[in-house]
């Protein structure tokens, strides 16, 4: 499964935030779950639209968005 397949990036929906399949379910929305100590479990019940390869790519997307070179002058 490729990050791609399940995080869309649309101008004209969520202000051009990264989305779950196209849905209104931001990837933020999924991370800061995660950050409030649920599990993936918990965040299924919490929105039963997701899937567990969402959660997956969500958690692929942000680490792939934060490891980026730095590049000293």
């Amino acid at each position: 499964m490729k990050v791609t397949d399940r995080i869309t990036v649309d101008p004209e929906q969520c202000g051009g935030r990264p989305c779950i399949r196209g849905m209104r379910i931001r990837v933020i929305d999924v991370l800061e779950l995660f950050a409030a100590g649920l599990n993936a479990q918990q965040i299924l019940e919490e929105m039963p639209d997701l899937e567990v390869e969402d959660l997956k790519a969500a958690l692929r997307y942000a680490a792939r968005r934060l490891d980026h070179p730095v590049l000293v002058a």
